[in-house]
Protein backbone atom coordinates (compact mmCIF):
# COMPACT_ATOMS: atom_id res chain seq x y z
CA UNK A 1 0.00 0.00 0.00
CA UNK A 2 1.11 3.30 -0.67
CA UNK A 3 1.73 6.08 1.81
CA UNK A 4 1.88 8.90 -0.77
CA UNK A 5 -0.24 10.69 -3.56
CA UNK A 6 1.33 9.30 -6.57
CA UNK A 7 0.95 12.64 -8.89
CA UNK A 8 2.57 14.38 -5.86
CA UNK A 9 5.37 12.12 -5.65
CA UNK A 10 5.57 12.67 -9.52
CA UNK A 11 5.23 16.65 -9.30
CA UNK A 12 7.97 16.32 -6.60
CA UNK A 13 10.06 14.29 -8.13
CA UNK A 14 10.21 16.63 -11.33
CA UNK A 15 10.73 19.15 -9.41
CA UNK A 16 13.87 17.51 -6.74
CA UNK A 17 15.17 16.55 -9.99
CA UNK A 18 15.26 20.19 -11.40
CA UNK A 19 16.94 21.63 -8.27
CA UNK A 20 19.43 18.98 -7.08
CA UNK A 21 19.85 17.29 -10.60
CA UNK A 22 18.46 14.37 -11.78
CA UNK A 23 21.74 12.14 -11.19
CA UNK A 24 21.84 13.10 -8.10
CA UNK A 25 18.07 12.46 -7.24
CA UNK A 26 18.02 8.99 -9.32
CA UNK A 27 21.14 7.67 -7.59
CA UNK A 28 19.48 8.41 -3.99
CA UNK A 29 16.37 6.65 -4.84
CA UNK A 30 18.16 3.95 -6.47
CA UNK A 31 20.28 3.05 -3.49
CA UNK A 32 17.10 3.20 -1.35
CA UNK A 33 15.80 -0.01 0.37
CA UNK A 34 12.82 -1.88 1.69
CA UNK A 35 13.80 0.54 4.79
CA UNK A 36 14.48 3.71 3.41
CA UNK A 37 12.52 3.62 0.33
CA UNK A 38 9.26 4.68 1.92
CA UNK A 39 11.12 7.74 3.41
CA UNK A 40 12.53 8.44 0.42
CA UNK A 41 9.01 8.09 -1.51
CA UNK A 42 7.12 10.77 1.34
CA UNK A 43 9.74 13.32 1.28
CA UNK A 44 10.20 13.50 -2.31
CA UNK A 45 5.97 14.39 -2.47
CA UNK A 46 6.13 16.13 0.84
CA UNK A 47 8.98 18.41 0.87
CA UNK A 48 9.02 18.56 -3.17
CA UNK A 49 5.68 18.00 -4.72
CA UNK A 50 3.50 20.19 -1.73
CA UNK A 51 6.55 22.09 -0.39
CA UNK A 52 8.43 23.57 -3.57
CA UNK A 53 5.42 22.67 -6.04
CA UNK A 54 3.28 25.11 -6.23
CA UNK A 55 4.36 28.84 -7.72
CA UNK A 56 3.68 31.05 -4.95
CA UNK A 57 7.28 31.61 -3.93
CA UNK A 58 10.00 30.99 -6.93
CA UNK A 59 12.54 28.40 -6.57
CA UNK A 60 15.16 30.76 -6.24
CA UNK A 61 13.72 32.26 -3.45
CA UNK A 62 12.91 28.62 -1.39
CA UNK A 63 16.57 27.68 -2.36
CA UNK A 64 17.55 31.15 -0.64
CA UNK A 65 15.33 30.32 2.61
CA UNK A 66 16.26 26.82 2.54
CA UNK A 67 19.86 27.99 3.20
CA UNK A 68 19.72 30.10 5.73
CA UNK A 69 16.90 27.73 7.32
CA UNK A 70 19.46 24.54 7.16
CA UNK A 71 22.34 26.89 8.40
CA UNK A 72 20.44 27.87 11.40
CA UNK A 73 19.65 24.58 11.82
CA UNK A 74 23.58 23.25 11.76
CA UNK A 75 22.61 20.40 8.91
CA UNK A 76 25.99 21.17 7.06
CA UNK A 77 25.22 17.83 5.15
CA UNK A 78 21.88 18.99 3.45
CA UNK A 79 23.21 22.17 3.26
CA UNK A 80 25.97 21.24 1.18
CA UNK A 81 23.68 19.49 -0.96
CA UNK A 82 21.40 22.38 -1.38
CA UNK A 83 23.69 25.30 -2.02
CA UNK A 84 24.55 23.28 -5.14
CA UNK A 85 20.62 23.28 -5.69
CA UNK A 86 20.84 27.01 -5.02
CA UNK A 87 23.17 27.82 -7.47
CA UNK A 88 21.09 25.25 -10.29
CA UNK A 89 18.13 27.90 -8.98
CA UNK A 90 20.15 30.70 -9.91
CA UNK A 91 21.28 31.92 -6.65
CA UNK A 92 24.72 33.95 -7.17
CA UNK A 93 27.93 33.39 -5.30
CA UNK A 94 27.37 36.84 -3.40
CA UNK A 95 23.73 36.01 -2.44
CA UNK A 96 25.39 32.75 -0.92
CA UNK A 97 28.11 34.96 0.97
CA UNK A 98 25.16 37.76 1.86
CA UNK A 99 22.82 34.32 3.61
CA UNK A 100 26.03 33.26 5.26
CA UNK A 101 26.68 36.65 7.13
CA UNK A 102 22.79 36.40 8.14
CA UNK A 103 23.49 33.46 9.34
CA UNK A 104 26.80 34.40 11.26
CA UNK A 105 24.75 37.36 12.87
CA UNK A 106 21.57 35.16 13.85
CA UNK A 107 23.37 32.00 14.85
CA UNK A 108 26.65 32.67 15.67
CA UNK A 109 30.32 33.04 13.94
CA UNK A 110 31.32 29.90 14.19
CA UNK A 111 28.07 28.35 12.09
CA UNK A 112 29.07 31.20 9.91
CA UNK A 113 32.47 29.93 9.02
CA UNK A 114 31.09 26.07 8.71
CA UNK A 115 28.67 27.48 6.65
CA UNK A 116 31.18 29.32 4.56
CA UNK A 117 33.43 26.49 4.23
CA UNK A 118 30.95 24.09 2.57
CA UNK A 119 30.30 27.06 0.61
CA UNK A 120 33.96 27.53 -0.50
CA UNK A 121 33.68 23.83 -1.63
CA UNK A 122 30.29 23.83 -3.47
CA UNK A 123 31.29 26.89 -5.30
CA UNK A 124 34.98 25.76 -5.95
CA UNK A 125 33.51 22.65 -7.44
CA UNK A 126 30.82 24.89 -9.50
CA UNK A 127 34.23 26.80 -10.99
CA UNK A 128 32.42 30.21 -9.23
CA UNK A 129 35.73 30.55 -6.95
Amino acid sequence: MSVFDEDLFLKGLEQRKGTLGAEYVEKNLAAADGFTRPFQEAMTAWCWGFGWGDEVIEPKTRSMMNLAMLGALGKLHEWETHCRGALNNGVSRDEIRAIVHVIAIYCGVPQGLECFRVARKVLEEAGEI
